[in-house]
């Protein structure tokens, strides 16, 4: 076990959605990028992820993702940053977030393991479970959250991307409860079904074709 993997956090909330166009009076929690509202098309920046971590997705991924949904959707975006994990973000582990006209994807243990010190809450076992992740309990009350290569982007492509874009377009609640609520309808209406819902990530099984002699 790691030195990451040994200060297990909670399985609340991964996602930090702040309110569109507001600089805080206090220390910020990302690069602030000054909205242009110049038209232009979205910019991906990319910084370093940190010691043993990894970008879940490429720019070339973002793009072609982000590029099936309507234009409109896009209109406010200007860029998509995939930020460096610190010791501060460790203690708050967060997928992604919102703030002004940028989304923050944020990187992953590079082992693909997580490590949460108590069971998740239904909502949040469920939500990784849609998306082929799983779920082990450890000695202790102690919990693993283990993601393949794949199934971690699909998780990042059709939920953490959608979902904090769905806060960058909701320009009608304020509460915290209300956005998340918008957010989580539109990931799973413009991100899970968009791909084809749980038929699209079953398992297929295998056809055994038998050939009989005449």
């Amino acid at each position: 076990m790691s030195a990451r993997a040994s200060r297990p956090s909670h399985p609340k909330s991964r996602r930090g959605a702040m309110a569109k166009n507001v600089e805080l009076p206090f220390s910020p929690p990302e690069d602030w990028h000054e909205p242009a509202e110049d038209g232009r098309v979205f910019r991906v920046v990319e910084q370093k992820p940190g010691e043993g971590y990894r970008h879940v997705l490429t720019e070339r991924e973002i793009r072609d993702r982000l590029a099936e949904l309507p234009p409109r959707f896009l209109r406010d975006l200007e860029v998509v940053q995939l930020s460096r994990m610190t010791r501060k973000k460790q203690s708050l582990p967060c997928y992604g977030m919102q703030w002004g006209p940028a989304l923050y994807l944020y990187p992953i243990d590079e082992s693909f393991t997580e490590y949460f010190d108590r069971a998740p809450s239904p909502l949040v076992e469920n939500e990784c479970r849609m998306y082929g992740g799983r779920w082990r309990q450890l000695d202790g009350g102690a919990w693993q959250l283990i993601w393949t290569e794949s199934a971690i982007k699909d998780f990042y492509l059709n939920n953490i991307l959608i979902h904090e874009l769905g806060h960058l377009l909701d320009d009608r609640n304020n509460s915290y409860t209300d956005r998340e609520r918008f957010a989580e309808w539109f990931a799973t209406e413009f991100g899970y079904r968009w791909t084809g819902g749980a038929d699209a990530r079953r398992p297929r099984r295998k056809v055994v074709r038998r050939h009989h002699s005449a």
